[in-house]
């Protein structure tokens, strides 16, 4: 959120009040749920200034007001003693104030020359923890840690500039309350409103994942006496390989992924036989990709070690990889749940089309657009995000809505993630070679000239290439054209969560973002 010296809050409590208001009414015509990305949080205000004919100057202070409302029910959920009230030291009497400040923020001595010790009392008889300090990080991590669920906090509208696209990103069940004009001491806020949200409390308890513990139970499926329920016991050398490739390095992004939305979806605390399976035979497809990918791409080196085929040989790593496709399928048919082979066939089909349209061009490389590269990023790497959303959708349930909402939000996040990992790779100093990419497919689009295309294309090293003098410029432009671009899908991503009902599955997919994206 660009807030800047134009955007301010409304100057008189009554104006506060009445821009509060209808906000409440909007919120609640629309039937959002949080989180809302900073897009969705512009759309609204944008929608209240134009049809109340509001000054635009209080658009960042609207957009605020309208993340606190959409999370107002969902806080006042979560029990006193699992949230944290924030508040900023500028609100004290400078005058006055004879508190200490240690690395954990102001010790008031609670004097009553301001409203802070009136906060804190309130906050310790609901059982509220609080803090005098400035910033939202330490309160984001003690969410992540599981120290609190919620936060309350009070700051100036210059300082939610950087700390409130931290709680958006971090998915945290959070209100901000803006001080009623910025300044580093002597602030005022609306006192009482504060001491409302923070009272709020409804006879129900939320309940929210624990996204570390289950994080931690899908990358235990993969230790190699885990996987020997599902694995034959075998002395040949395919098998041997296959599970140690298997049970190795990786991320799991994907097995984490089918168990989070099932989770997510059936409250359950732990993963159903299905779940696990499904989870371990998507990571089966994605390793086999690997071996597969490594030897069309000549690739010595995968996770900081040799390749499957330059440790084995190619027709052994071919048949590794032949091996896990045949393990995913057969471990999937001991699933109860219907569709998942189907789903995952599906995603298979289309990745083996994505990789082969970047055979066929590696044959006779020529000038690239962006559409063709965005094409093979549609088939080579959104199905591998939204294969493993819909096997966790299937598993607890199914939804045709939610399948077109996972469609959306992973082409969107494919797209973002390709985009940056093309990216990256200039951002070491390991050769690339000529392969189709959207920064190349960039360079080709902004700099036609065929003398200029002609000596890119015969290069062995881009990164050799666009280090001569005059050519540095022209990557440049590229790079910023794809940051660009990342961030226009990263925020598609968001915006197709519009739709999701159930919050926690939101939050989820918001956290999923940032990890991945953010």
């Amino acid at each position: 959120m660009k807030i800047d010296t134009k955007h301010i809050a409304p100057q008189t409590f009554k104006e506060r009040t009445e821009i509060r208001n209808l906000i409440g009414e909007m919120v609640s015509s629309l039937s959002v749920v949080p989180p809302l990305s900073m897009s969705n949080l512009e759309t609204v205000a944008d929608e209240l200034i134009n049809q109340y004919h509001i000054d635009t100057a209080y658009r960042g202070w609207m957009m605020v007001e309208i993340h606190n409302q959409v999370w107002k029910d969902t806080i006042a959920s979560i029990p006193f003693d699992r949230r944290i009230l924030l508040l900023p030291k500028c609100l004290s009497n400078s005058g006055k104030c004879q508190a200490e400040i240690d690395d954990l923020g102001l010790l008031c001595h609670r004097c009553g020359h301001c409203p802070i010790p009136d906060l804190q009392e309130k906050a310790d008889e609901l059982g509220v923890m609080s803090i005098v300090a400035e910033g939202f990080t330490s309160v984001v991590g003690l969410i992540q840690n599981g120290v609190v669920d919620a936060v309350i906090g009070v700051s100036c509208l210059n300082s939610l500039e950087k700390a409130f696209p931290l709680l958006i990103r971090n998915a945290v069940p959070g209100i901000a309350v803006p001080l009623n004009y910025d300044g580093c001491k002597d602030t005022q806020v609306d006192y009482g409103y504060v001491m409302q949200l923070m009272s709020m409390r409804s006879d129900k308890d939320a309940t929210f994942m624990d996204y570390d513990g289950l994080r931690a139970q899908s990358k235990a499926w993969f230790e190699k006496d885990a996987l020997k329920e599902f694995f034959p016991e075998s002395a040949d050398y395919t098998s041997i390989a296959a599970l140690d490739w298997l049970s190795g390095d990786g991320k799991r992004w994907r097995p984490y992924l089918v168990a989070a939305v099932y989770t997510a979806l059936t409250n359950e605390d732990r993963a159903s036989d299905d779940v696990r399976r499904a989870a371990i035979a998507v990571e089966c497809f994605h390793k086999a990709s690997l071996v597969h990918d490594d030897i069309q791409d000549n690739d010595d080196e995968r996770y900081g070690k040799p390749t499957i085929h330059k440790v084995y040989g190619v027709p052994l790593a071919i048949n590794v990889g032949d091996y896990l496709l045949g393990q995913g399928y057969r471990i999937l048919g001991g699933c109860e749940s219907k569709g998942l082979i189907a789903a995952i066939a599906e995603a298979h089909v289309a990745l083996c089309k994505g990789q082969g349209l970047e055979l066929d061009w590696s044959k006779a490389p020529q000038p690239l657009t962006l559409d063709f590269v965005l094409d093979i990023f549609c088939n080579k790497t959104v199905p591998a995000f939204e294969v493993s959303l819909m096997l966790g959708l299937i598993c607890a349930g199914d939804d045709k809505e939610l399948r077109q909402v996972f469609h959306a939000y992973s082409k969107a996040l494919g797209i973002a993630y390709q985009l940056l990992d093309d990216i990256q790779d200039f951002d070491n100093d390991e050769p690339i070679e000529i392969r189709p990419s959207a920064v190349l497919a960039l360079v080709c689009e902004q700099h036609p000239d065929k003398d200029f295309l002609q000596q890119l294309f015969a290069t062995q090293n881009m990164k050799e290439f666009f280090s001569q003098p005059g050519n540095k410029a022209i990557l440049d432009e590229a790079l910023e054209k794809a940051r660009a671009l990342a961030e226009d899908y990263h925020q598609q991503a968001l915006a197709a969560l519009a739709n999701v009902k159930q919050v926690e599955l939101k939050r989820l997919l918001f956290r999923i973002t940032e990890r991945i994206i953010g």
